[in-house]
């Protein structure tokens, strides 16, 4: 007997959907029955995944632009609302990657580039979210954390501090919300093909230490489907009493 996801005609509001493990979770969603409304920065892509939900039935609509910036923000969590009647489920999924750069390499501009869009885009959506959530007592809520969330030896200064800070940010929330109805969990993935590159200077020294750690520790590289299942496990029915979790997906490298 399976366990129902309880996602059909949910209004979901997933960020970072143009490509990779985004897309993987909205077209997931999608098939549960969810209603999505999807933000990004990449206008093309997103476009595409719009297009093939609704190209098999499903309901999405996109909200475009930098959710750096607040306006973007609040108009996807509006938009979602409006569409949809309200807000069930905020998956934070939208980030970048740094160039592995140690503390002492990294400039202002790649530190303030991987916090704003890994760690302070997130709280700012959720913080935007969590009214509507509130108001319907209920919700859930899942960030995509990051293998570099567990250790020190998977990525660069910038990246490892805001994925550390988006499992605080996890962990804070379930407890604050939790007698409100609000779930909050987090995925921790590791290795994944999406596409993502990294553009490590390899005569850096940040490369050259977080390299040979990485292909000693790390198993088979997983795919973003494999990611999406965890994500919208999460955020379903079926993990109605999981709440603080910080899932790896990582086929064993957090327990190495």
């Amino acid at each position: 007997m399976t366990t129902p996801t309880g996602l059909a005609g949910r209004s979901v509001l997933l960020t970072g959907a143009a490509s990779g493990i985004g897309r993987a979770a909205a077209l997931r969603f999608a098939r549960e029955g969810a209603r999505l409304l999807l933000a990004d920065l990449d206008a093309d892509g997103t476009a595409t995944t719009v297009e093939q939900i609704t190209a098999d039935g499903g309901e999405a609509a996109a909200v475009i632009g930098d959710l750096g910036d607040q306006r973007t923000v609040d108009e996807a969590v509006a938009r979602a609302v409006e569409l949809h009647g309200g807000l069930d489920v905020l998956v934070n999924n939208a980030g970048v990657m740094d160039r592995m750069s140690a503390l002492g390499e990294t400039d202002d501009a790649e530190w303030e580039k991987v916090l704003g869009t890994n760690l302070t885009a997130p709280f700012r959506l959720t913080r935007a979210a969590l009214p509507h959530m509130l108001a319907a007592g209920r919700g859930a809520i899942v960030f995509t954390a990051s293998e570099a969330a567990l250790r020190g030896s998977s990525a660069g200064a910038a990246y490892t501090a805001a994925k550390h800070g988006i499992v605080g940010l996890t962990r804070n929330l379930a407890v604050m919300y939790r007698k409100q109805g609000i779930r909050t969990n987090a995925i921790a993935p590791g290795p994944t093909a999406t596409g993502i590159r990294v553009d490590a200077a390899p005569e850096a020294h940040g490369p050259g230490v977080v390299g040979p750690l990485t292909g000693a520790t790390m198993g088979r590289l997983g795919t973003a489907d494999e990611q999406a299942a965890a994500l919208v496990f999460l955020a379903s029915d079926a993990a109605s009493f999981v709440n603080g979790a910080i899932l790896p997906v990582d086929d064993a490298w957090s327990a190495v």
